[in-house]
């Protein structure tokens, strides 16, 4: 079982398939995103669980979120998983915890929406074309624009200071591919890039709204713009 003395600390409800100790890396991302988990489920009450895999899948990226039976899944696949390295590889050893949370609070963001019943829903105004297949293309597309927003929001009110590294980072990951056709760019779901051009600086946030209200008027720009 997990050593029960990281159990108040991480506020853990993982799956009865996970027997072993979380190893280090689990650890650090764990406590990296511990603020997050927090906030999700003290101050919003969220119904937020936390699964870490024993074994990756292929493809399987570092930390997701699911929803089932009206709670959040908070996935960990860190074991096994060459991605869960590489995606900080850029970044100083330093301030990883800061990506780290960043990634939390994008999850977060995605749990929020389907609490909400939200999920694939777009703001009246806003229309929506194209075959099915387009349609849930842009719904994802657009969920995913909102849960960047969402961590760009978070890092502003957190780490302030940070908010630069934080959003250089992220625009890296989304950018597209040097090598990457017109084609794939135009499937990818993450392909995000309109929505973080409207945050170069933590100025482009309103702290004087809660948080997911400083993201969301953001993302209805993004939204106005064609997105």
């Amino acid at each position: 079982m997990i050593k029960r003395t990281l159990i108040p600390l991480l506020m853990l409800s993982c799956s009865s398939a996970f027997a072993a100790e979380l190893t280090s890396m689990e650890t650090r991302w764990l406590t990296a995103g511990l603020s997050v988990i927090n906030y999700a489920k003290q101050e919003l009450r969220l119904p937020v669980d936390i699964t870490v895999q024993p074994q990756a899948h292929a493809n399987d990226v570092p930390v997701a979120l699911g929803y089932h039976d009206g709670r959040c899944k908070l996935v960990l696949s860190l074991r096994g998983n060459a991605h869960a390295e590489d995606i900080l590889a850029s970044v100083p050893q330093a301030r990883r915890a800061l990506m780290i949370e960043a990634m939390f609070a994008h999850e977060i963001a995605h749990c929020w929406r389907y609490a909400q019943g939200a999920w694939h829903q777009t703001p009246s105004g806003f229309a929506q074309g194209g075959t099915q297949p387009a349609q849930t293309l842009q719904q994802t597309r657009r969920e995913e624009g909102f849960a960047d927003l969402v961590a760009l929001a978070w890092t502003q009110q957190r780490h302030p200071q940070h908010y630069a590294d934080v959003a250089a980072w992220m625009r890296q990951g989304r950018a597209p591919a040097a090598a990457a056709t017109n084609a794939a760019a135009a499937v990818d779901t993450h392909a995000t890039m309109a929505w973080l051009q409207l945050a170069p600086t933590g100025a482009a946030f309103n702290s004087r709204l809660p948080l997911f209200d400083q993201a969301g008027s953001l993302w209805r720009q993004g939204l106005a713009n064609g997105e």
